[in-house]
């Protein structure tokens, strides 16, 4: 997709601060943070969100959640993390490309705010 930022910044197009790359899966440090440890994981396909994930294209989200587990043991998160992903506008979904947030490093609440 020529306009989707996290395509973009995937093919290498726009900077970020990489903690993990293979040929399918994405992470780097978020712009934004929320908490002291805030990073995203991405599928390098576009898929919109969690609303098109399909029997075709499940085994890269499955990998992005191995890559959640591999990166969080890596960074010591020990005391527990959360990932989120938002689906659609409504939910606060600001980049239609589908993304995991990771969140650590503080005492998170809920419901979030």
């Amino acid at each position: 997709m020529d306009s989707c930022l996290f395509c973009k910044i995937a093919a290498g197009e726009i900077p970020s601060q990489k903690l993990y790359e293979d040929e399918s899966v994405l992470a780097f440090r978020d712009i934004d943070p929320q908490a002291p440890v805030h990073f995203l994981v991405i599928p390098k396909q576009h898929i919109e969100s969690c609303a098109a994930v399909t029997p075709g294209n499940s085994a890269i989200v499955a990998h992005c959640f191995e890559v959640i587990a591999s990166l969080a043991a890596e960074q010591g998160l020990k005391d527990g993390f959360r990932v989120v992903s938002n689906c659609g506008e409504s939910a606060g979904q600001t980049v239609p490309h589908l993304h995991f947030h990771l969140l650590s490093g503080r005492d998170m609440t809920w419901p979030p705010g």
